[in-house]
């Protein structure tokens, strides 16, 4: 099954969350996702966040549950890693 979740074990606003991704295509995330009712605003770019309490629905359905570190791996070997760009130091920054 090529839709992936992580243990939910990210901590945010007093809940825990995992990631939700597909290591196939963005499509079949979206779809994925929307039949578990997971709007598209938990969309982040190249994942879902899942909170706790959706997770074994999650499995249920056919996400293949697997560590954080082998979903990134994952992830980035489909090519669908989308890396959020890095800040230019402010000028007078910390580094002068």
């Amino acid at each position: 099954m090529p839709v992936l979740i992580d243990t939910p074990v990210w901590p945010w606003r007093g809940r825990r969350w995992s990631h939700l991704v597909s290591d196939v295509s963005h499509q079949e995330l979206h779809a994925f996702a929307a039949a578990l009712d997971i709007p598209r605003r938990a969309f982040q770019g190249d994942h879902y966040d899942v909170p706790e309490e959706l997770y074994d629905r999650a499995v249920s359905a056919g996400a293949e549950p697997v560590g954080c570190r082998e979903l990134l791996q994952r992830l980035l070997a489909a090519g669908l890693r989308v890396r959020k760009p890095r800040v230019a130091a402010a000028p007078g920054g910390s580094d002068q």
